[in-house]
């Protein structure tokens, strides 16, 4: 039975001093750098108005009523239903019932919108603005070592990965580059940052990432979005549901697991 050859390379130990520490050192700094600097752009928020509260939880009221009327009695959810559905249809919560039919506003001339968008720039520029530099510092200094091998075996899908940078056909694939540890840190370290920051820090790569498309936008209305619109699709919603309850014959159910 033949048996698989296993491919040395002979590797200068200094490389883990002089590239793989400091690689990982610089990354975690910056990380820590990008937490605090954007504490320091981020503007305190504003306080909203009554109106402009009372319109985003009226909404947030019906969703949470579509997405749990399984635990509420027909009687109870038909009673919420109805009202919900009348206020939608009339307007109830609207927070400028003057304009409902109208165009919504131009988001370029409505401060906050504007005050939102350069919060989502500023904190883009600041997960940008670093990783290009390192990116270009390893790919100036490093580029092309081969710094550590993989305990592990894989396959040979995993060799534009491991080895960017190092134009080699025939390398095992558990041989990693200097680039790709770059990478391997951009997206493992956030383990680390929330060991030294807390979970919410801004210094996690993905979580910058997923900030622009709204997760963490506390407003429910974003620019050039109708709330009349909003209003109308929520009632249609409720409208149609087909009312159910985890506590149907519960009695019953009880019994039966009783006997059994």
């Amino acid at each position: 039975m033949a048996q698989v050859s296993v491919q040395t390379i002979q590797r200068d130990p200094q490389l883990f001093y002089w590239i793989l520490f400091p690689i990982t050192v610089v990354m975690i700094l910056t990380g820590v750098l990008r937490h605090y600097a954007t504490i320091l752009m981020t503007s305190p928020p504003k306080k909203l108005e009554q109106k402009a509260v009372r319109e985003q939880r009226s909404l947030l009221h019906g969703i949470n009523l579509r997405s749990n009327y399984h635990v509420l009695s027909k009687s109870s959810f038909n009673s919420r239903r109805d009202f919900l559905i009348t206020a939608y249809e009339s307007g109830a919560f609207l927070k400028e019932p003057e304009r409902r039919g109208q165009a919504p506003p131009n988001p370029m001339s409505d401060p906050s919108s504007m005050e939102g968008m350069m919060g989502m720039m500023k904190n883009q520029m600041a997960m940008i603005i670093p990783n290009t530099l390192i990116m270009s510092w390893i790919s100036a200094f490093f580029s092309g070592y081969v710094i550590m091998k993989l305990p592990f075996p894989l396959t040979i899908k995993f060799k534009s990965m491991l080895q960017a940078g190092v134009a080699t056909r025939d390398m095992d694939p558990r041989w990693m580059s200097s680039i790709s540890w770059y990478f391997l840190c951009f997206f493992g370290l956030q383990s680390v940052f929330n060991f030294l920051l807390g979970n919410d820090n801004a210094a996690n790569q993905m979580a910058q990432q997923m900030n622009p498309m709204g997760a963490q936008n506390p407003q429910m209305f974003g620019p050039g979005v109708d709330p009349d619109k909003q209003f109308l699709a929520e009632a249609e919603n409720l409208a149609v549901i087909e009312h159910y309850s985890v506590l149907d014959d519960v009695e019953k159910r009880l019994l039966e697991g009783i006997k059994v």
